[in-house]
């Protein structure tokens, strides 16, 4: 690894050959035992290099990024938990932001600009249809004919509650089968691919080509690296980029989408849930519920029209904040909460991240997962997971049904909500327990739920706000954790943004702790917020000027060996000279800010002049203080190997100058490295999921 142990190919060599006849790596006299202690640089054999001293940082722009590509058109895809859609602006009139046709289908009571995050696959694993039309032609399949078929859904989570992500991690789907979850996304972005290329040819008249389009993909700020990556892996199958021209696609973050959408807002487009001063003839002192049924409204008479216009211009509650000032957003949606501290920094306006995005799994499905168990609670977790397994379909419309009233939950609802049973529910009890579901529902002694002779299931308000209470107590936990940071103190806004955010419920609850310490906004298309500032970021994905870098990142380096601060087990002894083996040299610390398109440079040279191949291995971790590569939690994602061989020619000096460069910033990293002398350079991807 970079901090190789050995100190050229020859020796590597030497040592396989030697260990073939029964010798050890004592042949490295001065070496410390090994025997209870393996350092990865030793067991790979490879090269080292050391550090120049001094080790300088330069913090400039790369002078070889291009010139950017012009793309005709910005595609932003919002790849959500629960339901999904794409948005896009032309770029020669910015101003417009049109969002996608309205979809086939759609459910009473839900608005019908984005589709479900649904998928279905043919039992011959190709795929079939997605969104609304997936569930639907699932749905009217023979329900033993449906267990042929893999239907998926919420299937995003996934990316965020798999610690070892890999591009072999599967899914299941709702028949138990297993598929691989690359496929599954790229299957997705694809979808979306030939839907907005489509729309974009149908509007312009003539064929739109996928080179003319710059695609954005958002994903949660909290989102580890690893899934991030896969996000970008998947587009690449789907064909939305290339690795060869990643430009062409851009993963922006849930709540810098809101963000840069939040800073256009007009009065007219937004309430103000703390209002001391009425929006749009709305104060705060009337109900939240009110408020949003008005602005509802006003949104249900444009929605013939699917273009918004977007002013550039700075909207009114922007133009109040000054330099320094500080905002949060909450981006809720369907699977996770995702908070975000942001800074003004004048004059153009950009946004510095202040405070590493944190946030949990608190979206929307967590409602969803209460009402399971109380399902469970009622009916039994044993008929409950069988009748999932045995009808998925009619699970499906259980939960279709139960959304609808999820969403007519308010803090002043004073009559109850009713939930379709599907008649296979009830038929399906029957047969499985042997009595009916009126009498579960009278011996479960849930008195809040009670049977309706139409064949429903009475809710009381307060049984409905009851599943909502974990999942918004988790948010407001969260949220009062964030505002004890010192440098969250002085929050003058909180935008309030994502699909969960139309929950009168969560408004309340974030009004009543919050309130009292800053504003509180609503943009009115509230579900929309994001989809549009993604489209936004790839019209100008320079307005995002700094960032935290969420991990710690490092090369693996031989340092010489001082007694007393290394320890023994790192020795190596190499023709005289004492070297400390794994150290991990440090790029960049976790939570450090890093500006974009940053440059981080260190010099390094061969441990040994002779060396033909550089070997430079990239570590990462989330931990801050981390001195060798050994140390729990270090990872490997990334080797820079740099080929020396065929520069005999050049004059090269006594100690050779390899310049190792990181470029961070962005929502990706890039690294490199270049032999001074000869000019040679290699180019890599960190990566997170093949290590």
């Amino acid at each position: 690894s970079l901090f190789g142990t050995r100190c050229d190919d020859a020796a590597g060599v030497l040592t396989k050959q030697k260990k073939k006849s029964g010798w050890t790596l004592s042949f490295f006299s001065e070496t410390a035992p090994t025997s209870a202690y393996s350092s990865p640089a030793r067991s790979l054999g490879d090269t080292g290099i050391t550090p120049l001293s001094p080790s300088h940082i330069v913090n400039d722009a790369d002078p070889d990024v291009s010139e950017q590509q012009s793309f005709l058109v910005v595609v932003a895809i919002d790849f959500g938990t629960t339901s999904s859609g794409y948005a896009y602006s032309f770029t020669k009139e910015p101003e417009c932001i049109h969002v996608m046709r309205r979809w086939e289908g759609g459910d009473p009571g839900v608005s019908n600009q984005k589709t479900p995050t649904t998928i279905l696959l043919t039992p011959e694993r190709k795929f079939h249809s997605f969104g609304y039309a997936a569930r639907d032609f699932y749905h009217d399949l023979d329900p033993n004919e449906a267990k042929q078929w893999l239907y998926l859904e919420k299937f995003k989570m996934k990316l965020h509650t798999t610690g070892d992500l890999t591009m072999d991690t599967d899914l299941t789907a709702a028949n138990g089968k297993k598929v691989k979850a690359l496929e599954i996304f790229a299957y997705a972005l694809q979808y979306f691919k030939e839907q907005a290329l489509k729309e974009l040819s149908d509007q312009a008249g003539s064929e739109f080509e996928n080179s003319d389009v710059r695609w954005v993909i958002t994903v949660p700020a909290i989102w580890k690296q690893p899934a991030k990556q896969f996000m970008r892996q998947a587009a690449y199958q789907a064909g939305l980029a290339s690795p060869e021209n990643s430009d062409q696609l851009i993963i922006a973050l849930e709540p810098e989408a809101a963000s840069i959408y939040c800073r256009k807002l007009r009065l007219h487009q937004m309430i103000e849930l703390s209002g001391k001063t009425a929006v749009n003839g709305y104060s705060g002192r009337d109900t939240v519920g009110a408020g949003f049924a008005q602005a509802k409204e006003h949104i249900r008479r444009n929605r013939q029209s699917r273009t918004f216009l977007v002013e550039n211009v700075i909207g009114e509650i922007w133009s109040e904040l000054e330099e320094g000032d500080k905002y949060v957003v909450v981006d809720s949606g369907g699977g996770t909460v995702d908070l975000t501290v942001h800074q003004i920094r004048l004059p153009e306006g950009h946004l510095k991240e202040l405070y590493k995005a944190t946030g949990g799994p608190y979206g929307s499905l967590g409602v969803d997962y209460e009402f399971e168990k109380l399902l469970c609670k009622i009916f039994g977790e044993d008929f409950i997971e069988q009748f999932k397994i045995k009808r998925p379909a009619a699970w499906v419309d259980l939960m279709i049904a139960f959304e609808s009233r999820k969403r007519a939950a308010a803090p002043d609802r004073t009559n109850p909500l009713n939930i379709t049973l599907p008649f296979s529910f009830i038929d399906y009890y029957k047969k499985f327990r042997g009595h009916s579901v009126e009498h579960a529902l009278r011996k479960s002694n849930v008195d809040f739920v009670k049977w309706s002779s139409q064949g429903m299931l009475r809710m009381s308000p307060d049984a409905m706000n009851a599943l909502f209470k974990p999942t918004i107590d988790s948010i407001i936990e969260h949220l009062r954790d964030l505002f004890q940071k010192p440098e969250v103190s002085t929050v003058k806004f909180l935008f309030l943004v994502g699909g969960f955010a139309e929950a009168p419920l969560l408004q309340q609850a974030v009004q009543a702790a919050f309130g009292d310490k800053c504003r509180i906004i609503i943009p009115q298309d509230v579900g929309l917020t994001i989809l549009k500032g993604a489209v936004l970021f790839g019209l100008d994905p320079a307005v995002i000027k700094v960032r935290r870098s969420p991990l710690t990142y490092g090369v693996g380096v031989l340092n010489r060996y001082v007694e007393g601060k290394h320890p023994p087990e790192k020795l190596l002894v190499k023709d005289g000279t004492r070297w400390c083996t794994d150290v991990f040299d440090k790029f960049i610390s976790a939570d450090q800010s890093v500006a974009l398109g940053e440059l981080v440079k260190r010099s390094y040279t061969p441990a040994k002049p002779s060396q033909l191949v550089i070997v430079i291995n990239i570590y990462s971790s989330e931990h801050d203080n981390v001195s060798f590569i050994t140390d729990p939690g270090v990872k490997k994602c990334g080797t820079l190997r740099l080929d020396l061989t065929g520069t005999s020619g050049v004059a090269v000096p006594a100690r050779r100058e390899i310049q190792t460069l990181m470029q961070f910033g962005d929502t990706e990293i890039k690294a490199t490295a270049v032999d001074i002398a000869t000019s040679k350079s290699v180019k890599v991807g960190i990566d997170f999921l093949n290590y």
